[in-house]
């Protein structure tokens, strides 16, 4: 039974009350960081957006790796990474394939993003060829968080010099849109401060409601956090790209969810160790170089940073097609099923990155013109 507030609440019904509640705070924050589009550069509000509306995943694993270092010995250090693999799995695996099906059915078309994106297929390289070192070494350590942080503060810096372009606002975004600048800014700002407090006073009944649930039904509570919690707080933003898509902005859509995905491969892995660190430190037992990862852990990180790869590799073509989001979607329900088949999808996911790299020259050129494309488009902006 969890408290809050003086309220009593059960294990099951506080991981829905309070899953409701993260929900809902991520919306506020999508709606208001949207709007702010209209003052900074597009690439950059894009960005944002994506780094906001991922808030409440980073709140789980930060809990959670927090509680790993306050109780070395506790299963919470098996959990630590559980969620942040699942949200960046389900981000590729579900998001992606829904904008470019929506499209398709709309348009009859694949979503051509040309060379806008190279930005943030960059980074997501770079992170993913880092991620792929982790799990050699059995444990996220504090320089593999330096490192990773440094490469989403650079992605930022970058997107900030990016050209800005007046935004398309829809729903509750256009009507903050619509306000003057000074009250534009201070509703937006309220707005995150009140669903930050939300999502921070959520994040711990609803990750033990979770951990509850698991226990009370027999459920794997590995599986509860790397799936059901994502599903809550990722629904904001794949809820937004679906709108974007049917109205027809299917390329916008698109670059919020590669930029989320490349926010949650870089700052959210990339501050576990820390706040694991942070978290033993203070409860005396010592400042550790790192997260340790168990075997699962490990399976799980090499399985995302596959996925990430073929992710990245689609996109080189300057499209998503509709067979694409098909083939991403496949590959992540099958581990929905058999999940302990992680090496055999991980190395399902790097045969067919190599495929399409040889087999489509046009490909590899474009990956090999990816930092030629960044400084054009940062001469441009």
């Amino acid at each position: 039974m969890l408290t809050a507030s003086g309220i009593h609440i059960q294990g099951s019904w506080a991981s829905l009350v309070f899953g409701i509640s993260i929900l809902a705070a991520a919306f506020l924050v999508a709606w208001a960081a949207e709007a702010g589009q209209k003052d900074i550069s597009q690439a950059l509000a894009l960005a944002a957006v994506a780094l906001i509306t991922v808030m409440p995943e980073y709140s789980v694993d930060l809990y959670l790796a927090w509680m790993a270092g306050a109780n070395p010995g506790s299963d919470y250090v098996h959990f630590a990474t559980a969620n942040m693999t699942g949200a960046n799995r389900l981000l590729v695996g579900l998001g992606w394939p829904l904008v470019a099906l929506l499209f398709w059915f709309k348009a009859r078309r694949a979503i051509s993003v040309g060379r806008g994106i190279s930005l943030e297929l960059l980074v997501l390289l770079l992170a993913t060829i880092y991620a792929f070192t982790i799990p050699w070494k059995n444990s996220l350590a504090l320089w593999d968080g330096a490192i990773l942080v440094s490469l989403f503060v650079a992605y930022l810096w970058l997107s900030a010099r990016a050209e800005h372009v007046e935004p398309e606002l829809i729903g509750p975004a256009a009507l903050i849109g619509s306000l003057s600048k000074r009250k534009r800014r201070a509703v937006a700002l309220s707005l995150f401060i009140f669903s930050a407090a939300v999502i921070i006073f959520s994040v711990e009944p609803f990750t033990e409601g979770l951990l509850a649930l698991g226990h009370q039904f027999e459920v794997e509570e590995y599986l509860l956090i790397q799936w059901v919690a994502p599903l809550a707080s990722e629904a904001p933003e794949i809820a937004i790209a679906a709108i974007f898509t049917l109205r027809g902005n299917a390329m916008a859509a698109l670059i919020a969810l590669v930029s989320a995905k490349v926010n949650q491969w870089t700052l959210l892995i990339g501050t576990l160790p820390g706040a694991y660190a942070i978290s033993s430190a203070a409860s005396g037992y010592g400042l550790p170089l790192g997260l340790p990862l168990d075997s699962r852990q490990v399976e799980e990180i090499f399985l995302t940073a596959a996925q990430s790869l073929l992710a990245m590799v689609l996109l080189l073509g300057g499209r998503l097609t509709w067979r694409s989001g098909l083939m991403l979607f496949a590959l992540w329900g099958g581990q929905l099923w058999l999940t302990a088949a992680r090496y055999i999808f991980a190395f399902l996911y790097l045969g067919l990155s190599v495929a399409l790299l040889a087999l489509d020259r046009e490909r590899l050129r474009e990956l090999k013109a990816l930092v030629p494309n960044v400084w054009k488009s940062l001469r441009v902006g």
